[in-house]
């Protein structure tokens, strides 16, 4: 992808708002100058996984795949506030009805009032 074209990206994702911390990975594209100075210039943080770290957002890799394949790539949100409903009903879902192999074919729920 284009690093001008990322920057773009960067930009406009920063427009709404901006978060405190930006936590990513060490890519190329994550530790460019023309990035991290426009990351820093925002106001907001950086922090970034060590090298060889990639197991460590395991979790969180695994449920965002869920969340694309069950969900996202399925539904066709018409607009964010579409998105944002689904994903509120979906994430319910997730967390209340939907076992887990991982949990031993119980729900999140299941496990965390046990």
């Amino acid at each position: 992808m284009d690093g001008q074209f990322c920057l773009v990206a960067l930009r406009q994702a920063l427009q709404p708002g901006t978060p405190d911390i930006f936590n990513t990975d060490q890519g190329a594209q994550f530790t460019a100058h023309a990035f991290t100075n426009t990351v820093l210039v925002a106001g907001v943080q950086i922090s970034m996984d060590g090298r060889g770290r990639a197991l460590d957002k395991i979790f969180v890799e695994r449920l965002w795949r869920s969340v694309k394949h069950e969900n996202i790539y399925l539904m066709d949100y018409a607009n964010g506030f579409a998105l944002d409903d689904g994903l509120s009903d979906y994430f319910r879902f997730y967390n209340i009805e939907r076992p887990h192999q991982s949990l031993g074919y119980r729900t999140p729920k299941e496990v965390h009032v046990a």
